[in-house]
């Protein structure tokens, strides 16, 4: 089941997704399937790319203004996303945040959660539950928590 595209409320034009993830094939899948929905997405191969994305997405207000969702993978070469978004905290305030790990435990979700992330999903997970966190995510704003099953 798919959920309506979203449209961003600062501007027309297609909602930009920040894709990060280590896997190319899974990235590609990830990446294919947003685009596929109607989603503009940037993808970056590993945490350092992630964090030069982020970089230089920060406005002059301090907020990540290019891109209205981040998706990463946890574990990345580089810099794990957790510590990206422990370090960009204050940037990511109004930028929803989605995790994938392949190394989920209670301790990672809830590390994850206190930092801000909108979901956090264990590889492998339902695509379809994926993209209903995506929709959500980007058309509820900070308020939303979606659990995946």
């Amino acid at each position: 089941m798919r959920m309506p595209l979203p449209y961003r409320d600062r501007q027309l034009g297609r909602i930009r997704i920040l894709l990060a993830e280590d896997d190319a094939e899974f990235r590609a899948l990830l990446a294919a399937t947003l685009r596929e929905d109607g989603f503009e997405v940037v993808e970056a191969r590993d945490g350092h790319a992630l964090l030069d994305y982020l970089a230089d997405a920060v406005s002059s207000e301090g907020d990540i203004d290019q891109f209205d969702l981040v998706v990463s993978d946890i574990r990345m070469p580089g810099y794990s996303a957790l510590d990206i978004l422990a370090g960009a905290h204050r940037a990511l305030r109004h930028t929803p945040v989605i995790l994938i790990t392949a190394f989920g435990d209670r301790a990672t979700h809830e590390r994850a959660r206190n930092l801000g992330a909108r979901a956090v999903f264990d590889k492998p997970f339902e695509l379809d539950d994926f993209r209903t966190a995506v929709s959500l995510s980007v058309s509820n704003g900070r308020s939303h928590h979606f659990q995946p099953d």
